[in-house]
Formats: structure tokens, C-alpha cells, sequence
């Protein structure tokens, strides 16, 4: 099977196309307006100067998105399949099982991208774009250097050859891994009982804000997209932070002169700046240890 081939049945397979994309743009505009009305942290920054600097971020990382990484996982997945590639391949098991199955693994190794993302400096470069944001809601969810994006095809083709994960199935899960970005950006404030009992499966509003801080072990942790499990399995997890006393952001950079749309793409280009405050110093919390229990 080409790659031209690829391209042309993914523009139009209604599993993305047709499904996906409607579904994706009907919960941004909940999450937008449920974040505008039931707010979970007071905004620091001008909402609107920092909506036109994450959409238009999110504008050039789009089409690399749609054009170059699922047409090229779809093709992974297909060519594995095609192959007998692949641990979903090997093994005889029910097709229910094995998309649950491929589902657990995706999803796991995309906690495992993400830890890399913060450990790697050369990665940290790219990844730093999404995180020196002054604060966080829906549109942080889409603000990604797209040579991350780029970045991250190699490590989810080499996932899905080793899954043996089917085509369908990296489309369904893309469309709920993007969902669940939205989601667990977003600045919405949900029922607290509600959402302690949703964070023991998901990822959520309140967990991935702290995953936000500026205080550095604070950032290195929840690192989950969809299931919360993966940072309960590998003690990643801190759910103890109130949220009002989150300080969002990377401390070297909280000018927001620095937060356009240029300066940001060049931004991986340059000599990464030590994680401390303009004024030298570096921000520290004192927590308890009982980090799994979530607190408002």
C-alpha cells in the first residue's frame, strides 16, 4: 500500500472526517463556553491576547497534524497489519480484547512520550512552547510547536508497529486523545466530589493544573493524557496542590512580550534558560505526602 494511497483514503474516512472532526470542534465550543461561566483559577493574563497567540500557534501546527501525522500512523498501522507486525498480530485474541488492549498501550505510551518530553532537553525545547503559557484553559490544549508534532511522529509510529495497533483503531484513539487534551486543559470547574471520584479513571481539569505549576516537581508529574492510572502505576501523580495557589507557567519566561506567535516558533532555536525566577530565584513549594488525594 502507497503512501499516496494512505493519503487519499484518510480525506475520506468518515471515521476522522466525518466523526472526528465534528465531535472535536462540538466539545471545544462546551469546554469554551463551560470554562467562560464555571471558571476553576482566576486568569492572570489578558484571555484574549493569549486566545489570538494560541490559536494562531495552533493554525501552523494544524496541517502538519492532519497532513503529515495520521496519514502517516494510519499508514504505520496498516502496514503492520498488512506485515503481521506488531503484538496484536502475534497473539490470538477476541477483536474486542485486542482493541482494548491496543487502546491500554496507546495510551501508554503516550504517558511514556510525555515524560520523555520534559527529561530530553532537546525535546524540552519544543515542548517548553506549550508550557510557558501565563495560564491555563482550552486553548493551551492546542498550543504545540509543530516540530513537536513532527517530533512525536516517530515515537507513535515506532509504538504502533510495536502494538501492531489496527488503523481504526489509532483513528478512534486520536479522536479521544485529542479530546481528552481539550478536556483536561480546560479551565472549567467541575463539582469537586464529581471530579475526585472521575480523576481515579481520567485525567482532569484540576489534576493536569498542576501538572502546570511553576514549581518544578509539581510540573514533573501527571504526566497522564487519557487514563489517570499511568501516574498512580509509576508514582508520577500529585493531586494535593489547591488550585488557587497554582502559579501557571515556566519561571523564566513570564514576560508576556515573549508570548507572540514568532518569538515562540523561534523559541526551541535558543539556549533553554535555567528553571528559575527572572529574579534568580527558584519557586518552591512545601506539600504533604499524601499526593493522591486531590484537594480543591
Amino acid at each position: 500500500m502507497t503512501v499516496i494511497k494512505i493519503y487519499e483514503q484518510h480525506f475520506f474516512f468518515p471515521i476522522f472526517e466525518f466523526w472526528g472532526t465534528p465531535i472535536l470542534l462540538t466539545l471545544f465550543i462546551i469546554l469554551f463556553i463551560a470554562e467562560t461561566y464555571f471558571r476553576l483559577r482566576r486568569n492572570k493574563s489578558s484571555r484574549w491576547e493569549r486566545i489570538k497567540s494560541n490559536v494562531g500557534l495552533a493554525a501552523i501546527a494544524m496541517p502538519v497534524l492532519r497532513l503529515a501525522l495520521i496519514p502517516i500512523l494510519v499508514f504505520v498501522a496498516r502496514w503492520a497489519e498488512e506485515e503481521g507486525y506488531g503484538l496484536l498480530n502475534w497473539i490470538e485474541i477476541p477483536t474486542w480484547t485486542g482493541f482494548i488492549t491496543g487502546f491500554l498501550l496507546l495510551d501508554y505510551g503516550n504517558y511514556l512520550w510525555h515524560v520523555l518530553t520534559h527529561r530530553w532537553n532537546f525535546l524540552w525545547r519544543f515542548h517548553n512552547i506549550h508550557h510557558i503559557d501565563l495560564d491555563l484553559d482550552l486553548t493551551t490544549g492546542i498550543r504545540f510547536h509543530f516540530g513537536e508534532v513532527l517530533l512525536s511522529l516517530f515515537f507513535r509510529g515506532l509504538m504502533i508497529l510495536v502494538i501492531g495497533a489496527p488503523a481504526i483503531l489509532v483513528l478512534v484513539y486520536e479522536i479521544i486523545f485529542e479530546g481528552a487534551t481539550l478536556f483536561h486543559h480546560s479551565n472549567w470547574k467541575l463539582p469537586f466530589k464529581f471530579e475526585k471520584a472521575l480523576s481515579w479513571v481520567f485525567v482532569t481539569p484540576r489534576m493536569h493544573g498542576v501538572h502546570h505549576s511553576i514549581v518544578k516537581k509539581e510540573t514533573d508529574s501527571n504526566y497522564s493524557i487519557v487514563f489517570s492510572c499511568w501516574d498512580r502505576l509509576h508514582r508520577s501523580i500529585r493531586l494535593n496542590i489547591p488550585q488557587q495557589e497554582i502559579n501557571i507557567g515556566v519561571p523564566s519566561y513570564r514576560n508576556p512580550q515573549e508570548q507572540t506567535i514568532w518569538k515562540m516558533l523561534l523559541m526551541p532555536f535558543e539556549r533553554p534558560r535555567p528553571w528559575e525566577l527572572p529574579e534568580g530565584k527558584v519557586p518552591e513549594r512545601k506539600s504533604g505526602e499524601d499526593r493522591d488525594r486531590m484537594v480543591p
